[in-house]
């Protein structure tokens, strides 16, 4: 898998938990451990596409 479509993926998963911690908060019986564990997955699948995205930048120099 090339390194694009790792990041569209991870992309499409993080998208796909944001529309679900959206549906559970509106839920009236919320599982607030539940929340919890999706919020966590997303931050750690931003964190990943961000460091996978930061890799891909050409380095810079300071001269």
């Amino acid at each position: 898998m090339s390194i694009e479509a790792r990041v569209r993926e991870l992309d499409n998963r993080h998208q796909s938990l944001k529309a679900t911690i959206a549906r559970e908060e509106r839920s009236p019986s919320v599982d607030s451990l539940y929340l919890k564990e999706l919020k966590r997955k997303k931050l750690k699948l931003k964190e990943e596409i961000d460091r996978i995205r930061a890799d891909m930048q050409p380095e810079t120099t300071l001269q």
